[in-house]
């Protein structure tokens, strides 16, 4: 071993014994433990340490690492594997100094202790109680933490547990499952009357459902695959970033979204393809070729303020609604109503900003918070997770070709480069929906964060209720 860790100063050093062999450990000023057993072998406390075990008169360093790389704390990106290494110090009061030196270490790094942690056992090909069993639960018990489950029974249930629950017990909620949870968490936790005390609590995800885009989201900005694994050792080490919150707003109803809002195209597959469901994942490309075959352009109008840099795109529209091709008026938004229970929404004087407007028809409208709206789909390439900006990707009428080839490109990001597709990034919104070209008798779905909003008449299971009409709605940012 060469560079900047050879130079790093020891903060504990003995002889130990290693699989019988007598050999010097040490543990350095940055965490990294070194031995030597057939070639330098080296642990990084803070990056795949999870915690100790006294056995004996052996301590059992449990850890997390790479497989391929084994144990090397330089690697990164590839599969994690459970990896132990196990010493003897050869007096006891070597074994006591061994014990304070790494828990030293590791009450430093400020890892939560104690998680309320929600499993929805229905999502996706209900694999989440498995994966929480076989993963979850094994390595936060390596890490010491201390776990509540509880498994969500039915839709909204983990948006009423959080309401009331005690968050001064918790040091986090982490959620095994699809986005569908996490934005119920969100929602409950920005529903209270602490709202602005509760949403500081950090929020973890591990994939267990069908999209998991916002985990994948997390994960790809620091260069990690998408494994339980890999997002169990992300909350274990305690890393956190700001999301953006966006409130979705329709007359006296609000609906809190950290994720997307689609309209059209997109809505439809998500949506519909539930009808598949027995189709595993397999279901969303098989109703994505459907919905190209027979594609679908809605007629509406959206309304935005261009954040700086697309200014240029769409008209100027009337702020007193007189012209008649303008129906999203923002002299008639609706301005943030403050009542003492509840966050109400982002502070922000819609009035006085500069509206643009582009009328239907669309063949889809779709709006992100981050980049990625499941795991093999890169919807909006440049979202950024606290900005103050969503990312909206419009696609227009066109061929059936151009279109599937657009599709094909939804994992890369390419898709945003196709001349069918408009990508801007917003500071508020507003969605007019109209009915379906051809069709005037049937409306659209409006999908947000993998959950229907509002269905129009005619539309797949259109008899169910929905949080909101389908109308009008507007959709302000704030950086909670």
């Amino acid at each position: 071993m060469n560079g900047p860790e050879s130079l790093t100063e020891p903060v504990f050093s003995d002889r130990v014994l290693v699989n019988g062999t007598v050999t010097p450990l040490t543990l350095t000023s940055d965490g990294k433990l070194r031995w030597t057993e057939n070639g330098q072998r080296l642990f990084s406390l803070e990056k795949q340490v999870l915690g100790y075990v006294i056995e004996g008169d052996e301590i059992r360093v449990k850890a997390l690492v790479d497989k391929e790389h084994s144990i090397c704390c330089f690697s990164g990106g590839g599969a994690l594997v459970r990896k132990d290494f196990v010493f003897h110090p050869l007096h006891n009061d070597s074994k006591k100094l061994w014990c304070q030196h790494l828990r030293n270490y590791l009450d430093s790094l400020g890892r939560p202790k104690r998680l309320f942690v929600f499993v929805n056992p229905y999502g996706g090909n209900k694999t989440a109680s498995k994966i929480f069993l076989d993963v979850v639960k094994p390595l936060f018990e390596d890490a010491e933490v201390q776990i509540t489950l509880q498994e969500t029974r039915r839709q909204l249930h983990a948006k009423e547990v959080v309401s009331t629950l005690d968050l001064t017990k918790y040091d986090g909620i982490v959620c095994v499952s699809g986005d569908g949870i996490l934005v119920e968490v969100v929602n409950g936790l920005l529903g209270r009357e602490d709202w602005s005390t509760a949403i500081k609590i950090p929020i973890g995800m591990i994939p267990g459902g069908t999209g998991n885009g916002m985990v994948k989201s997390t994960l790809a900005s620091v260069g990690e695959p998408c494994t339980a694994a890999n997002a169990v050792l992300a909350i274990i080490r305690g890393h956190k970033c700001s999301l953006d919150v966006a409130t979705i707003t329709q007359g006296g109803t609000k609906f809190f979204s950290v994720l997307m809002l689609a309209w059209g195209l997109v809505a439809d597959i998500d949506i519909e393809s539930e009808r598949y469901r027995w189709m595993g994942s397999a279901r969303i490309e098989f109703y994505a070729l459907q919905r190209i075959i027979h594609m679908r352009k809605y007629d509406g109008h959206i309304c935005f303020v261009p954040a700086a840099g697309f200014e240029s795109y769409g008209e100027p529209t009337s702020y007193t609604g007189q012209a008649a091709a303008v129906t999203c008026d923002p002299s008639r938004l609706e301005q943030p109503v403050q009542i003492q229970q509840g966050y109400q929404g982002a502070d922000i004087d819609l009035l006085n900003l500069d509206w643009r407007i582009i009328n239907g028809p669309f063949v889809s409208i779709w709006l992100h918070n981050v980049p990625w709206g499941s795991e093999t789909t890169l919807a909006a390439p440049d979202a950024k997770f606290s900005d103050g900006c969503l990312d909206l990707v419009l696609i227009k009428p066109c061929t059936k070709l151009s279109l599937l080839s657009l599709m094909t490109k939804l994992t890369s990001g390419e898709h945003i480069k196709s001349p069918d597709v408009m990508y801007i990034k917003v500071k508020a919104f507003i969605l007019e929906p109209g009915q379906l070209v051809g069709e005037p008798a049937k409306g659209g779905i409006i999908d947000v964060d993998g959950e229907v909003l509002a269905r129009g008449t005619g539309t797949y299971m259109c008899d169910r209720k929905a949080l909101m009409t389908y109308d009008k709605l507007q959709i302000t940012v704030h950086q909670v």
